[in-house]
């Protein structure tokens, strides 16, 4: 057994600190708290968000809705060209085959693709988003890509 093994007794409880009993009672005069000011007396301190008198945050930003943009960001299932690059030619390329052929496991929103890796064999892909990098790069395969649909159906998610 070493001194940092001790523990309490189980269902044991400390006394309270007696404040203001006496030096002898190690929380004397002013009780630990400092000499004086708002945060020595009793009530705890300022409210919350309270900055001294500044304007606080709160009232700082505007009351409007849907301000700024990216509160409310798209969130998109995002996949990487090399993840595709396996895929027989002429293949269609969707969130819900993809999701078929287990290659995306979870459905995070409409589908983006993304244009890390390479693609040799022209696909057809219906997606929400597409890079323009990985959108040359299907192109340039041969395959052809179609834009929206599958966002609208499934942003409100």
């Amino acid at each position: 057994m070493r001194l940092e093994d001790i523990r309490p007794q189980a269902g044991s409880t400390r006394r309270r600190r007696r404040l203001g009993r006496g030096i002898a009672a190690g929380q004397g005069a002013s009780c630990g708290k400092g000499m004086r000011g708002q945060k020595a007396r009793k009530g705890g301190g300022p409210r919350p968000g309270f900055e001294g008198g500044q304007t606080p945050l709160y009232r700082r930003l505007p009351k409007l809705k849907h301000f700024p943009r990216y509160v409310r960001r798209p969130r998109y299932t995002l996949i990487n060209l090399r993840a595709l690059a396996k895929l027989p030619a002429g293949s269609e390329v969707s969130l819900e085959s993809l999701m078929e052929l287990g290659i995306v496991t979870t459905n995070d929103g409409p589908l983006k693709i993304l244009g890390d890796g390479e693609v040799g064999v022209p696909l057809t892909i219906r997606a929400a988003a597409i890079t323009p990098s990985a959108r040359a790069k299907v192109e340039a395969a041969g395959g052809r890509v179609e834009i929206g649909g599958s966002r609208a159906a499934s942003a409100g998610s």
